[in-house]
């Protein structure tokens, strides 16, 4: 006669107990998306669908009154050609590549300030991050009246100490380090994340600098910045992605005000043109290619800058 096994009842309890745990990962599953299901649902309608609809009318001509006309890669074609375009992606990287170093330094510098101001920082924080509470359209105007070339706040300051102010908003020359200087106004979310990562810099490291005579510059530069390199790249990538993709500003001060009476050309950022070309002109086709052009532009710089942060980029308890 055959011998019956029997299952050990370790071995039962063990395989109950993973059932109950997969009833309950599952339960716990289906509660997790239905609490993000919100979300889930204005993602995938407003986001994404968007975004990939965009795709296929990059391929057409379309002019939102009448069906899109599928032409293939005509549009792109005509991107690499067109020279306004050219002249948009020459300003915004110009914009870009002095707006976003300068933007890090001036945060890094106040966050260093505020970090030495004691029981006073808090409202210092404040009075840092309040300008960034601005809605964008008043920055633009802002920059008209401060940076006027005739009787703005600017050239007047200037003018007491026997400078004689440029036309910031009227000599092509000026208006991109115009509007650069006027970007600095809204620094202070930048100067909040570099604070609360000098506030975990140890102070053991000071402590032993001190003791090893190091002077300001030698902490700074061998202690802190190190120390905060993992906060100062999120910032630089951060402000990057957004001077890449400029426009209210720019776009109130130079092309919000229908002043004809001068070139704007030199404020003519790329998403300035592609807002042109979708919502003034009706060439959606040809915004949607542009707009997937500076989505692969923006793609390939984060990139890099993941690719370089892997040299420059000290995160703690990290093997090296």
């Amino acid at each position: 006669m055959a011998a019956t096994t029997q299952t050990p009842p370790d071995a039962l309890g063990t395989s109950r107990a993973r059932q109950a745990q997969r009833r309950n990962t599952r339960r716990d599953t289906r509660a997790a998306l239905l609490f993000i299901s919100p979300w889930l649902v204005g993602f995938l309608v407003l986001t994404l669908w968007p975004v990939l609809y965009s795709g296929y009318l990059s391929l057409t001509d379309y002019d939102v009154f009448n069906a899109p006309n599928f032409v293939g890669l005509e549009n792109y074609r005509t991107l690499f050609s067109d020279e306004t375009a050219r002249l948009a992606i020459g300003n915004t990287f110009y914009f870009a590549i002095i707006q976003v170093p300068l933007q890090v330094l001036v945060s890094l510098a106040l966050a260093l300030l505020l970090n030495q101001a004691g029981r006073s920082s808090g409202f210092f924080r404040t009075a840092f991050f309040l300008p960034r509470m601005t809605p964008p359209v008043a920055i633009g105007v802002l920059l008209l009246l401060l940076f006027n070339g005739q009787s703005g706040l600017i050239n007047r300051v200037l003018g007491l100490v026997g400078i004689d102010g440029p036309a910031w908003t009227t000599d092509p020359n000026w208006i991109k380090p115009g509007l650069i200087l006027m970007s600095l106004w809204s620094v202070g979310s930048s100067v909040i994340i570099l604070l609360a990562a000098l506030r975990n810099v140890p102070a053991e490291l000071y402590d032993s600098a001190k003791v090893d005579g190091a002077n300001f510059w030698q902490k700074t530069t061998l202690i802190t910045v190190p120390m905060i390199s993992g906060a100062l790249f999120f910032v630089f990538i951060i402000n990057s992605i957004d001077a890449l993709q400029s426009f209210t500003e720019a776009y109130t001060a130079y092309f919000g005000s229908g002043n004809t009476t001068y070139s704007n050309d030199a404020a003519l950022f790329y998403s300035i043109y592609l807002f042109r070309e979708a919502f003034e002109f009706l060439n959606m086709g040809y915004a949607s290619a542009l707009a997937w052009v500076l989505f692969v532009i923006i793609l390939v710089i984060t990139l890099v800058q993941l690719r370089v942060s892997k040299r420059f980029v000290y995160y703690e308890g990290e093997q090296r």
